[in-house]
């Protein structure tokens, strides 16, 4: 359970962006491990170390189409003077039956084959006739059309080195070594090596399920008709994309009305698949702020513990919060404000990092770096706050993107980046350096 829970409440006290931050992610663990097969295990996090069984490849083959030799029958080997090599047959990819080549002989093998057999080397087919014994040729026939291309006599107009056009056992990886160690998020490059080294499922962190939903009664569902003083839902939509961006699995709920009593039903009935509620609208102290007033009281004789504290943060926008937990699980549950970008900044730097925490990784936060402002005037902040803006940036030069207001989607849908002010900056000129958090 959050410690905001036991903490004594203090509206007056205004919280640090950090405090809140250190707040949600020393109450937020890591989700229990499971064994999962691979593919249901793609964007999990590893939590064991994994060690190759058997070497990749496993045996030396063949890089190309070609023939199988040895370097001595195609030594001195040109178009004038071609090595005639006798064919002794085909190595396929998964023969099991391996050929042996002996002095003067071929045997035409083909990409992936295992290299038979008293063989050295591999040459391509573009440097030999192809049986054909009508100069160089570009490709093999398909055996089911020349059955006679696995037998007779090839032309070969070029030598090849020792071990050409060969790929060595273990050149990938050797067996006992690590493959991939615990903490890795598994992507489709690290699916393949699993499934390439044989392992059918692994154990890992699942994926984080987070329930997303907006609070207000003017809103409306994006395809339905705009009434008198409504508008579209964009927050839940933004939330639940980026929630599924930051590694989850996100739902997103349709936006409940100013009814404490509804919302409160709501989320109880979303308990069952989450592991982690976001919910937008309704914090602030308007007297229709459904949130603040159907999760300020939920703590009872049923779910001790359990409690949700709106706090004021120092920063802007977003200074108004909510964190605590719900349920008989004791649910994460993170409260944003209402305004798009207000509840966007929010989600940056506060939801992530805890779905990231929730996925057991180490590093839950977004890159950050320096950059120069580049701006037609001076940036000013609000004494005391902790000012993020949107930006671009590019080249070590980061540019502000529309103005400071919490509404600002068009802005918001433009930048790349968000410019920080600390709290005891109120006025940031041209060609300042900047700290800059990274978005994408």
């Amino acid at each position: 359970m959050s410690s905001a829970a036991t903490r004594p409440a203090d509206q007056d006290h205004l919280w640090s962006v950090d405090e809140h931050l250190e707040d949600i992610l020393a109450t937020v663990r890591p989700l229990e491990p499971i064994e999962l097969q691979l593919l249901d295990a793609q964007g999990c996090v590893l939590v064991e170390d994994i060690t190759v069984p058997v070497s990749l490849p496993p045996f030396d083959n063949s890089s190309m189409d070609g023939y199988a030799v040895r370097v001595a029958d195609v030594a001195g080997a040109s178009e004038e003077f071609p090595a005639v090599l006798d064919v002794v047959g085909d190595v396929a990819a998964g023969h099991a039956e391996l050929l042996h080549v002996g002095p003067g002989q071929a045997a035409r093998i083909m990409t992936g084959a295992p290299l038979p057999p008293g063989a050295e080397t591999v040459v391509p087919v573009e440097w030999t006739d192809g049986g054909l014994g009508e100069g160089p040729v570009t490709g093999m026939r398909a055996r089911s059309l020349a059955p006679e291309g696995a037998e007779g006599q090839v032309h070969v107009y070029r030598p090849a080195e020792a071990r050409a056009h060969v790929r060595a056992k273990g050149s990938d990886v050797r067996a006992g070594d690590r493959a991939l160690d615990a903490g890795t998020v598994l992507g489709p490059p690290q699916i393949a090596l699993l499934a390439a080294i044989g392992r059918g499922s692994v154990r890992v962190r699942p994926r984080p399920r987070v329930v997303v939903m907006s609070t207000g009664s003017e809103l409306v569902q994006p395809g339905e008709s705009l009434g008198s003083g409504q508008i579209y839902d964009s927050n839940s939509f933004a939330l639940t994309a980026a929630a599924r961006d930051a590694g989850a699995i996100a739902y997103r709920v349709g936006a409940v009305a100013d009814d404490a009593e509804t919302l409160r039903s709501t989320i109880e009935d979303q308990l069952v698949r989450a592991d982690l509620v976001v919910t937008t609208g309704g914090v602030s102290v308007g007297a229709y702020d459904v949130v603040k007033e159907a999760l300020s009281h939920v703590d009872d004789e049923d779910e001790p513990g359990s409690g949700v504290d709106f706090r004021k943060l120092a920063m802007q926008p977003g200074k108004p919060q909510g964190f605590g937990s719900i349920g008989p699980d004791h649910t994460p549950l993170l409260a944003l404000p209402g305004n798009p970008v207000s509840s966007y900044v929010s989600f940056e730097l506060f939801v992530r990092p805890a779905i990231r925490a929730l996925m057991g990784l180490d590093d839950v936060h977004r890159p950050t770096t320096r950059a120069t402002l580049t701006a037609d005037k001076a940036l000013t902040s609000p004494k005391g706050r902790r000012q993020f803006l949107r930006g671009t940036y590019a080249d070590g030069a980061v540019t502000p993107v529309g103005g400071a207001g919490s509404h600002l989607v068009a802005a918001l849908a433009q930048a790349d980046a968000l410019i920080v002010v600390p709290e005891g900056v109120e006025s940031v000129e041209p060609g300042t350096e900047v700290e800059v958090v990274l978005l994408g």
